[in-house]
This record gives structure tokens, sequence and C-alpha cells, in this order.
């Protein structure tokens, strides 16, 4: 059991490293959770310093994610359960940091990262859904709830067993969860939507 927990423990210590806050302080010297929407995930990163280092913040995001179950996997190859466990403790620790007072991101780009390592083919279907819905209303966050409605159907589809389905589940719950705000600003009217243009200098 130690060796289970410290596996766990790491990934929510992994997903707690607040990249979007640090590439941002790094590259502009100033501190995201004062701009744009205050969140400390890619897209914000993206609205402040452009395509390029939102790209950066996303994959070192879905990289925790990733990171996280290949860990895992090196210490209990034939447990699924355990790399469930360590996928959730780290899309946990994204969201709510032990490095930032448990206030934290969506969870959406490391949910993507624990979801590679389970089955591609889902996400990629996902992401193409998520990219059409970007472009078409610029809204990431219709793209990120719509992308967490449809990721648990696709992997009933591609006949994943009741623990990655439980697991998907309760990683949608996550994201939806995580986005009420965003929700109720669809529904007035008021969300923010991205362009590819940088914001920092108009703030």
């Amino acid at each position: 059991m130690v060796k289970e927990f410290l596996v766990i423990l790491f990934s929510y210590l992994l997903g707690s490293i607040p990249f979007a806050l640090i590439v941002v302080r790094l590259v502009k010297g100033v501190d995201i959770r004062k701009y744009g929407s205050g969140n400390i995930g890619a897209t914000n990163a993206f609205r402040l310093l452009g395509l390029s280092m939102g790209i950066l913040v996303a994959l070192l995001d879905i990289g925790k994610g990733f990171l996280a179950v290949s860990i895992a996997r090196i210490f209990f190859p034939d447990q699924s359960l355990i790399l469930l466990l360590a996928g959730l403790a780290a899309i946990a620790g994204h969201n709510w940091p032990i490095f930032l007072k448990f206030n934290g991101g969506r969870g959406v780009a490391t949910s993507v990262g624990v979801l590679i390592s389970l089955s591609p083919k889902a996400v990629l279907i996902t992401f193409l859904v998520w990219i059409i819905i970007v472009v078409t209303t610029q809204y990431v966050s219709l793209a990120s709830i719509t992308g967490a409605i449809l990721i648990p159907i696709l992997m009933l589809l591609f006949g994943q067993d009741k623990f990655v389905l439980i697991f998907t589940l309760l990683i949608s719950i996550f994201v939806i969860y995580r986005h009420l705000p965003n929700i109720k600003r669809l529904l007035s009217g008021t969300e923010n939507k991205v362009s590819l243009k940088n914001n920092l200098d108009n703030k």
C-alpha cells in the first residue's frame, strides 16, 4: 500500500504544477491570475501570450496527465485501478493544486493527457470536435464542455472496460463541474471568446 500511496501522491503533486503561471511569469513577468479569466489554464495563457505559448502550456498540462499514468504503469502494469487513480490524482492536482492554495484550473488539458494513455482514438475524435467548435464559435469553454460529454460515449463505443468507463465519467463530471461559471456566462451571453490576438497589451 505504501508504493500505491506514493505513486498517487506523486501524481497529485505533478498535476499541481501550475505551468501556465510559470510560463506567463517567465515570458511576461506577470501573474496570469490577474489577467483575462484569471484561470491558470492553457486558454488564458493563449489569451495573454498568443497561440504558440498557449499550445506550449496545453502540451505541458497534457503531459502531466500522460506522465502520471505512464509512471504508474511502470510500477503497476497490470493494475488498471491504480493507473486510473493516478490519472484522477493528476487531474485533482491541476484543479486543486497544493502550491496555489487549492485554487487551480479546469483540468481539461490534464484530463486529455490521462485519456490519451487510455484510448487515443476516442481522444482524437473528441479533439477534432473540440477544434470545430472553437473555430466556429470561438468559445473554448463550450468546446471543452461538449468534449466532456462526448468522451465517455466514445469510450463506451470503443468497448473500454467498466473501470475505464467509470473513470472517464468521473473526469467528465470534474470538467463540467469546473465549468459551471462558464456555463452561466454562456447562457447569459457574457462568456469570453478567444482570438488569435495577444490581449495582454489591452488590459
